[in-house]
C-alpha cells in the first residue's frame, strides 16, 4: 500500500510539474477538508448543530444535499416498512 501510494504520489508530480511534497500536502487538505465536511453534516443530522451553524462551515449547497439525502433514505426505509 505504502510503495502504491508514494508511486501515485511520484506520478502526479511529475504530471503537474510539482514537488511532491506539495502533492502530500494538497492530498492533506483535500482529505482534511473532506472528513470536516462529513463532521458537520453528521452532527446536524443527528441534532447537535442547528441548520445556519452548518450553512456557515460548510455551505447551503452540501447541507441542503445533506436534507435531500436523508429525506430519501426515509422514503425507502417507509416504503420498505409498508411493502
Amino acid at each position: 500500500m505504502a510503495a502504491e501510494i508514494s508511486d501515485r504520489v511520484r506520478e502526479i508530480a511529475e504530471a503537474r510539474g510539482l514537488p511532491e511534497s506539495e502533492v502530500f500536502e494538497r492530498a492533506l487538505e483535500r482529505g482534511l477538508e473532506t472528513l470536516w465536511e462529513d463532521l458537520v453534516l453528521a452532527r446536524y443530522l443527528d441534532g447537535e448543530l442547528d441548520r445556519e451553524a452548518a450553512i456557515e462551515r460548510v455551505g447551503r449547497t452540501k447541507v441542503e444535499r445533506a436534507d435531500r439525502e436523508r429525506e430519501v433514505v426515509e422514503e425507502d426505509i417507509d416504503w420498505g416498512l409498508n411493502a
